[in-house]
């Protein structure tokens, strides 16, 4: 009797049953022998369906003719003669087409994931335009990630690798120009502009937002749930007169209050390390008329960073509704992306005649002279002062009554 080897042991034991039985001829042993070949034919059946090479069991194949999308979109926006105006690609792409242009080359050089490349097969897969434009539908729309499979051509799964892609591309690229402090020029041009608005010394306005987490892990809940009575993270932010966002500090739990971010966020550190640039002005030192006029006037610059919140969610509404994303250092690079992009925006829009170029600001130095000391160091000891002085209530309170008198005799005078 020949023996195959390649037969697994429940196998083999029925191929020796079955050469049994073949050499009997009762009725019995035929019908037994039946079965066995229908439970043989069953477990063949079987393990054809779990067995599988390169295909997940259940999924079918939709082929949605990348390149038939990927012409559809060139053709509507990118083509020297586009279907869609200017006007319209920057409604739907919340920039201009020159700027797209610029994200696409730098994340191209960036990353070859968003490279158009050929599969095994040699067919192209999607383009950078494709991936692009799916992460930005979702990030100015706040829509589901397979929205745009019947425009794009492209699969939910895809849609979601490519935002993750985009935004953590766009943060690692740009962050260091477009999330950076305010230089010697910005700082000169600020306080120029401040002053003008009454309030000498002031580089911009700030606050915190909270953005719904609708996906927060049951076990953080409570730890994220504050006010709102529902999970949140907060991202705290300064903005200047012209919407730019200097400052973001994002990640904290929903259940802080703004003070309490306050004091994790990092915008003290450089005043209190003694290395922030020199600021000088001047105001006049020592009522419920004046106390008026100042809240009035405070509250008007106090809505700088107020409308710089509107404006980003109003750019991209996925900070707007409730986050979909589980982990928080995708939402952290949601966050920073959608900021920087904003900035972006603004740059790329800024009116060049808003500030005159002839202007005579004081210059401010990029980097202070740290003498060398001989001295036992006394770093410490200095930071801690530095702190006790900017949390001083007195001074606050003092500089509060100046800025009252300054604001009321600029009052007068117009």
């Amino acid at each position: 009797m020949e023996h195959n080897y390649h037969l697994k042991p429940r196998d083999y034991q029925m191929r020796e049953m079955e050469m049994a039985l073949l050499e009997s001829d009762t009725d019995d042993d035929v019908e037994i022998l039946s079965i066995l070949a229908m439970e043989d034919e069953r477990l063949k059946k079987e393990r054809a369906s779990t067995s599988h090479r390169g295909s997940i069991v259940g999924r079918k194949v939709i082929k949605r003719n990348y390149l038939q999308g990927e012409e559809r979109l060139f053709h509507d926006y990118f083509s020297d003669n586009p279907v869609f105006p200017s006007y319209i690609f920057r409604r739907r792409f919340r920039m201009s087409r020159p700027l797209f242009f610029r994200l696409q080359s730098a994340l191209e050089a960036y990353d070859p994931y968003f490279i158009q490349k050929r599969n095994a097969a040699g067919t192209l897969g999607l383009s950078s335009l494709q991936k692009m434009t799916a992460a930005l539908r979702i990030l100015a729309y706040g829509v589901a990630a397979d929205s745009t499979d019947e425009y794009v051509r492209i699969g939910e799964s895809t849609a979601v690798e490519s935002l993750k892609k985009f935004v953590k591309a766009v943060v690692n690229i740009f962050s260091e120009e477009y999330l950076r402090s305010p230089n010697s020029n910005d700082i000169a041009r600020l306080l120029a502009v401040n002053e003008k608005r009454g309030f000498p010394g002031m580089l911009g306005s700030i606050d915190c937002m909270h953005w719904k987490w609708k996906n927060c892990p049951t076990a953080w809940k409570g730890q994220y749930t504050g006010h709102s009575r529902e999970p949140t993270l907060i991202l705290e932010a300064i903005a200047s007169y012209d919407r730019w966002i200097w400052h973001a500090f994002f990640g904290l739990p929903g259940s802080h209050n703004d003070i309490n971010v306050l004091e994790h966020s990092s915008v003290f550190t450089e005043l209190a390390q003694g290395r922030a640039p020199p600021v000088n002005y001047s105001i006049n030192a020592p009522v419920e008329a004046k106390k008026k006029h100042f809240a009035r006037v405070q509250e008007a610059c106090r809505k700088d960073v107020k409308c710089a919140f509107g404006i980003l969610q109003a750019r991209f509404s996925i900070v707007r509704g409730p986050a979909r994303f589980w982990d928080e250092a995708t939402l952290n690079d949601i966050m920073k992306a959608c900021i920087i992009l904003h900035n972006m925006i603004i740059e790329d829009e800024r009116d060049s005649n808003e500030v005159q170029q002839d202007d005579d600001y004081e210059q401010v130095p990029e980097s202070i002279p740290i003498p060398v000391s001989r001295e036992p160091t006394i770093e410490v000891q200095n930071f801690i002062q530095s702190h006790i002085r900017i949390r001083n209530r007195e001074t606050h309170s003092q500089l509060q009554a100046d800025l009252v008198e300054h604001l009321w005799q600029l009052h007068g005078q117009s």
